[in-house]
C-alpha cells in the first residue's frame, strides 16, 4: 500500500500543461498552454524538448507579426483546441469564429496561419477569403 504523503505525476503530463509565451512583432504577449501552442506545426517544433531551440529554452515564440493578427491566432487555436478534443461538445459554426475576424486583419491572418502550419483548417480559410473578398 502507498503511502497518501507521495503524489505520483506523470512529469510529461505537466510538461503538456505548462504555459507558454507568443510575443507580437509590436511587443505584445499572449500566455496558452503548451497543447494549444501545439496546434501550430511551427510553434510544436520550435517548442520541442527534443530540439536545443531557444525558444524551447524560454517557453516563449515570437511571431513576426502585430498584436492583433497574433491575438486571433491565439484565439482559433484554443478554439481548435477546444472543439478538438476528447468529450462531446455541442457543434459550432465555423462563422461563429470567423464572424470575429475585423477585415483589416483576414490578409494579415491568413499569412501568418501559412507560416505557423496548420492553424487555419481548409474550412476557416475558404470563409475568409470569401467574406473579406481575398480572391
Amino acid at each position: 500500500m502507498m503511502s497518501n504523503d507521495v503524489q505520483m505525476n506523470d512529469a510529461g503530463a505537466e510538461k503538456r500543461d505548462d504555459w507558454v509565451k507568443i510575443t507580437s512583432s509590436d511587443g505584445y504577449s499572449f500566455l496558452v498552454k503548451r497543447n494549444v501552442a501545439a496546434i501550430s506545426g511551427t510553434l510544436k517544433n520550435m517548442l520541442s524538448e527534443d530540439s536545443s531551440f531557444r525558444e524551447a529554452i524560454a517557453n516563449t515564440c515570437p511571431i513576426s507579426e502585430r498584436a492583433a493578427v497574433v491575438e486571433k491566432v491565439c484565439e482559433y487555436m484554443s478554439f481548435k483546441a477546444y472543439y478538438d478534443g476528447p468529450g462531446s461538445k455541442e457543434g459550432v459554426d465555423v462563422n461563429e469564429f470567423t464572424e470575429r475576424i475585423p477585415p483589416e486583419v483576414a490578409l494579415e491572418l491568413l499569412l501568418a496561419a501559412d507560416y505557423l502550419e496548420g492553424v487555419l483548417d481548409s474550412s476557416i480559410w475558404g470563409l475568409l477569403t470569401v467574406e473579406h473578398h481575398l480572391v
